[in-house]
């Protein structure tokens, strides 16, 4: 099951956190950074795909070090609609940080000074999407079968952060 879909599935179970008005929020705010920074819809998915990846990448290392539990845990934290750059320090580190702005900029033609401005956004945005799978009572063994999805990945194509938001898109407004 793709990631949109595990959205979907928590979005219909009154036993999780995740409601259309929080990916309405989410849908927003990202069309709204990219409106006001000039980049065209195509450009933000990219940039938001890459940054869903590497968002991934960071997600999957703390997971060997702190558990499914402080995964979640950094996620609840960490995740929202306004600019953390706590959420980005806690992800990556400084050189990491670095070499995904320059990748970014280089593979979108946007500037390494905007992708360094945008990240703050960016990453909460993408915690936020992934927390919609969060089991309302917050036990230790309630599983969040979005952040599942999202660190489970195969690279078989079917996690993509900038796809599921497109396709929410599509879905709300239709």
């Amino acid at each position: 099951m793709g990631l949109f879909d595990q959205i979907l599935t928590a979005l219909n179970d009154p036993n999780t956190v995740g409601n259309t008005d929080q990916i309405g929020g989410i849908l927003n705010t990202a069309q709204q950074l990219g409106n006001q920074l000039g980049i065209a819809p195509e450009t933000s998915q990219m940039v938001m795909s890459m940054v869903g990846s590497s968002v991934r990448s960071s997600l999957q290392e703390k997971q060997t070090e702190i558990g499914n539990d402080g995964v979640q845990n950094l996620v609840n934290q960490f995740a929202g609609i306004t600019s953390n750059p706590q959420a980005v320090e806690m992800l990556f580190s400084s050189t990491q940080q670095q070499q995904l702005i320059q990748t970014v900029s280089q593979h979108t033609g946007v500037s390494a000074q905007t992708i360094q401005s945008v990240l703050p956004m960016v990453v909460p945005l993408v915690l936020n999407l992934l927390k919609t799978g969060t089991n309302q009572q917050q036990s230790a063994s309630a599983s969040n079968s979005v952040l599942n999805s999202f660190l489970d990945a195969d690279g078989d194509g079917d996690v993509d952060i900038a796809d599921a938001m497109r396709l929410g898109g599509q879905y709300f407004k239709g």
